[in-house]
């Protein structure tokens, strides 16, 4: 048996097939083991105890816990989202289509446990959220840098949404980074150049996409020439899976909003429904649907 250091200084002792049905025999199957020499091993992988530890509300209104733990689910949610739409779009700059249609697809599928978590705050009425929000000060979840790599991504650039950032060095630097690199929709048409179909010139990666007439022919084309089975056919698809999933956190979010606040203006300064209503306006991907009007 050997021991790894996962991030965080944690070390994580391994075990084999040999080793786990050594345990068992040892222990005749039931109960599980229940002696270690340091803490458990589920802790030391998951950090269950650094995580519980997290939940560091300002005030004794018991509403408020609901809402941190909900966000901070979010949080993680955004990080793994973007860990793979990362690996996705290096996929595609290597030509591996199919690999990266997959990673996208699975990342369909966390949004369905990020967008439920707006389930869990349904309850909260603006009584309640009144009764902590005054606490919260400025503290609005349009500064998640976490969730600005998401926009950047997708291509929703913006200069002045790095701003907010600009007290924390680290994470400064990435958002700034991640806003001069290519988008993940930049490597989907880099990838379309490549098979043939012309694209519009994209001088300025961190300028916000603008929809292309000639994006819209490609994919028009790519629908009337091919069908399932087919790598580009099948991008496409997911792509407006993925698109459809995050205009329904856009959505959710906007209800959540207006359920427990209304038009009030927003925590961090923002107009808060009328902003998040002109964000849920824009289209991720859109020349994906506006082909399905040509078609």
């Amino acid at each position: 048996m050997t021991s790894r250091r996962r991030a965080g200084g944690a070390r994580v002792r391994t075990a084999g097939a040999r080793q786990r049905a050594t345990r068992a025999a040892e222990g005749h199957g039931s109960p599980p083991t229940l002696e270690f020499a340091t803490g458990t091993p589920y802790d030391s992988y998951v950090a269950a105890e650094v995580l519980h530890g997290l939940q560091r509300t300002v005030t004794d209104v018991p509403e408020e816990r609901a809402f941190l733990v909900t966000t901070q689910i979010m949080e993680l949610y955004f990080g793994l989202i973007r860990s793979e739409w990362r690996l996705a779009q290096r996929m595609l700059d290597d030509g591996e289509v199919t690999a990266a249609t997959a990673v996208l697809a699975r990342s369909v599928r966390y949004f369905e446990g990020l967008n439920a978590s707006w389930g869990a705050l349904s309850w909260l009425t603006p009584a309640q959220f009144n009764s902590f929000r005054d606490a919260l000060g400025e503290a609005s979840g349009f500064q998640s840098a976490m969730y600005r790599h998401l926009e950047f991504l997708l291509g929703n650039k913006s200069e002045p949404l790095t701003r907010p950032h600009r007290r924390s060095p680290v994470v400064y630097q990435e958002l700034i980074e991640a806003l001069g690199r290519p988008s993940l929709y930049d490597s989907v048409l880099a990838l379309l150049a490549r098979r043939g179909f012309a694209m519009p010139e994209r001088p300025d990666p961190a300028a916000e996409y603008a929809p292309s007439p000639l994006v819209e022919a490609a994919w028009v084309e790519i629908y009337a020439r091919y069908g399932p089975g087919d790598e580009l056919w099948a991008l496409a698809e997911t792509l407006t899976d993925v698109s459809e999933r995050f205009s329904d956190w856009r959505y959710r979010h906007l209800m959540a909003v207006r359920r427990s606040m209304g038009a009030k203006t927003g925590s961090g300064g923002s107009s808060g429904l009328s902003w998040l209503q002109r964000s849920l306006s824009r289209d991720v991907f859109p020349e994906l649907w506006s082909a399905r009007t040509v078609m």
